[in-house]
Formats: C-alpha cells, structure tokens, sequence
C-alpha cells in the first residue's frame, strides 16, 4: 500500500488531558505529528489530502465499548449487523465498538466466540473488538478464560438477571471472579436481582399489570442497587476489579462512590438513555412505551442529576449505548399483551458522542470530559489505549472533525441505524459531526459516506489500564 499524508489544519485539538490549536499529520494510518499554530513546525508539512478545520473541534474517534449487533434475544435478533451498525456509529462519530460475542449455555467459550469473529469478519466499516458473555461457569469455561485473555479479549460479563437465560448465581460469579484476579481479566455485571425481579413479574401480569410502563415498575431501583452492592462485596471476596454496565439509579451510583471511596477497583458505566430519557418514555399512551424498554429500564427524572454527578466526580468513568435496537413493528410488538416479551433494548450507537456534545452545550460537562468519557477512559478501560481514544504521535488516526455550532434535529427520518424508530425522535441538538478518518482513511467526508465495508479490523486488547 503506498504511503498517504493527510493534514488536518486550523482546529481545536480536544483530548481527555488538554485543548490544543494545532494541525496534526497523518501517515500511514497513524497520527505522525502535531503542532501547535503559530508555532511555524507545521510550515515545511506536505500531504496528498489537506482537511480545513478552521472553526471545527478535531475529536479522536469515539469508542463505544457496550454494543451488541445481532444480538439474539427473546426468540428475535437486534435489528443492526455489524455492517450496518458500525456505519451508524462511524456517521455518529465512533471509530471502534467493544462489542459482545455470546457463549450459550452449555456451549465452550470458544463456539460463541468464533461465531461471533465469523459474523463481523469482513463487514465492519469501523475497528472492533469482543467482550465475552459467560452464561455457563464451569471449570472448563473458567480455563478457557485464560486463553481469552492471551487473545486479547480480556474483559467478560455475567448477569445477576435473566434466570434461565443467562444468569449466573452468586458462587458461579465469584468463581469467574477468582479467575479474573488471577489472568488480569475484567468482570463486567449486569446488576440487577433476576429472581426477585421475576417474581415481581409474575405478579404484575397476574393482576393484569401488562403495559410497557411495568416493565420500569418491576425492576426497582432497590433491586438495583442491592445486586451492585452484592457484585461489589463478591469482587472485594475475589480480590477482583468490577465493570458495572449500565447504571442507572441513583442509589446504584451511590454503591459505587462508596465502593471507590475505599480506593476499591471498581468502575461504572452509564448510557445515554439514563441521562436523556426517562419512565415518562416508558409510559407514553397506545404501546408506543415499548420503544423505550431496556435492562436496566429507565427511570424517574429525578435520577438523572445523580448520573451527571457520577460523570463530573469520575464515580462514572464511561458512558457507553449499549447500543441494542428492534425495530418497533414486529420485534416490540412481541409483547403488546405482555411487556415481558418486549425485546430489551435501544438503538444509540450513532447519537451518543452528540447527545454528550450537548450534555456540553448545556454547561453539564466540559469539552475534555466529553471526550474523556467517550473516548479515553473506554479505551483505558478495555486496554486499548493509547492506540485508541486519543490524538497522540503513534496513535492509530481515528480523528473526527467536529462542528460544534451545527444544529441537527435526531429523527428515524435521517438517522442510519437499522431501526424503524428514534428514541429521541425531535430532539434538537447543537453539534454534528462533519468528517470521520478510521486508522487514516475517510469514512464520512464532509457528512458523506466514502467508507466501505471490511475495512474495519479486529483489534485485540490488553488488560484493563486502570489497574497497572
């Protein structure tokens, strides 16, 4: 392949650890230089391609690390492939996805991962990689966690739901735990307790209680909170660190701030959906609830300013989509008479670097925390920086150009996720992105698609940076 030079000139360089009026140089796919304006390094620069950024921010690529494209669940699949869920994220601003390969129950480890490699392989417009979902702990899936490790998938999840699909009990993840404090892998935990959750269920439906509002009703922030609480004091038994996904109560953060408060290794993610959204969504008249139905579900306004908080003081460390969509005719209908059979998820991936711009625009963050929870402490989180997750010589050139005065309104309409709806249909944003280089090469040019699918590469991981 011959060699190519892109400059970016005249933007504002937003890293997580400093702003910068600087060009930066690309060749060969990686960042090879920066240099401040004014500073006359960057006059003798030549490039085959020159991006004019004058006014514009120039962002390193998002990382999405919580995705799960063609995720089977609930007898259907997400709507999105990894060909046309890693296009959505590359038009929203993301460069690399975390996604999740799947083992089932009574599977090896390594089945689920390979059809996991086999779905994505080829496909992906942007870079990738693979958690591993354990819903079968036993001691031939523990040893094969280790020759994960080796191969650069190094975090995996277990859930305190979903009885019967993939919930794990309280000893089954504490031996995953004890194998992880031992091969340098990160557990991640869908906290919430499946079992009374259930029971709960059972008597909604009983008493007729079937609308999509229920489903936030049954799975209460208590129980929540007590599941991370319990993760929390097992990952302290094993002497392991914790990923918390998806956290969206406020005693749940509360778990968490107290947990790190002792200096314990535990980390936590929340999504867009809990910042934006909430169980007003969940109620909306004549099904259209169903929309909004995830795990953990959204909750009363009240909770957001905690998430905020959470992200200000670092008690929240990322904020990943768990980007899961159905499309609402035919998947989310499932459960017109029973919210229990609406599928569990929402589309996002390509709405949340703007949705945390305008988190920015509305004084709830600064710019270089923006891109610290979407970009940076991900890719320290999932041991890919610094390759990923920054503007730095050496670093693969992942860079987004970012015009932060453009307004956008998020819509079905115009979005491209495989998804017959929004979950913030007329929402008003200030900020879009404008063009997209994976590892180099233009994915969006000037708001146009010039990306292809297979250019995306599995990338491999090392273990969690927060740790060494």
């Amino acid at each position: 392949m011959s060699s190519t030079r892109t400059l970016i000139r005249g933007g504002l360089v937003i890293t997580a650890a400093e702003e910068t009026h600087a060009d930066v140089l690309i060749e060969d796919g990686r960042i090879a230089a920066l240099a401040a304006h004014g500073s006359g390094a960057a006059e003798g620069w030549t490039a085959d391609r020159t991006i004019d950024a004058r006014g514009k921010y120039v962002l390193p690529g998002g990382v999405d690390a919580h995705t799960h494209m063609e995720m089977p669940f609930g007898g259907t699949f997400a709507a999105d492939t990894f060909e046309s869920g890693t296009r959505a994220a590359a038009w929203g601003g993301t460069t690399t996805i975390v996604d999740f390969a799947v083992q089932a129950p009574g599977q090896a480890l390594r089945e689920g991962l390979d059809a996991w490699y086999a779905k994505a392989d080829g496909v992906c417009a942007i870079d990738y990689a693979f958690h591993m979902i354990m819903a079968d702990v036993n001691e031939s899936s523990l040893k094969e966690m280790d020759l994960l490790v080796q191969e650069g998938i190094t975090s995996f999840k277990l859930f305190m739901a979903y009885p019967g699909v993939f919930y794990s009990d309280d000893g089954r993840i504490l031996r995953a735990m004890q194998r992880a404090s031992g091969n340098g892998g990160l557990i991640m935990m869908h906290a919430e307790n499946g079992i009374a959750i259930d029971v709960l269920v059972e008597q909604a439906l009983a008493a007729g209680r079937t609308d999509p509002r229920h489903h936030g009703e049954v799975r209460k922030v208590l129980l929540e909170a007590e599941a991370t609480h319990r993760a929390i004091q097992l990952a302290r038994v094993a002497d392991a660190p914790l990923y918390v996904v998806h956290v969206s109560a406020e005693e749940a953060v509360a778990e968490l701030a107290a947990a790190r408060d002792k200096g314990l290794p535990v980390f936590g993610e929340t999504c867009p959906q809990y910042l934006f959204l909430s169980t007003d969504n969940l109620a909306e008249p004549d099904f259209e609830g169903a929309k909004y139905v995830c795990s953990t579900p959204l909750r009363p306004k009240e909770h957001q300013a905690a998430l905020w908080r959470g992200l200000r003081t670092d008690d929240l460390q990322v904020v990943s989509t768990d980007h899961c969509p159905f499309c609402f005719a035919g998947q989310k209908e499932l459960g017109r008479s029973d919210f229990s059979k609406i599928p569990n998820g929402l589309p996002g991936v390509e709405n949340r670097m703007d949705l945390l711009h305008q988190a920015v625009v509305e004084g709830k963050l600064t710019r270089r925390r923006w891109i610290d929870i979407a970009c940076a402490a991900p890719a320290r989180m999932f041991g890919l920086y610094p390759r990923k997750g920054t503007i730095a010589p050496g670093a693969d050139a992942d860079v987004v150009v970012y015009d932060p005065d453009a307004g956008q309104t998020l819509s079905a309409a115009t979005h491209h996720m495989a998804v017959d709806y929004s979950a913030y249909e007329g929402k008003k944003i200030t900020g879009q992105v404008e063009t997209v280089l994976s590892r180099g090469e233009l994915v969006i040019d000037r708001r146009e698609f010039t990306g292809r699918a297979g250019h995306g590469r599995f990338t491999p991981r090392a273990t969690c940076q927060y740790l060494t």
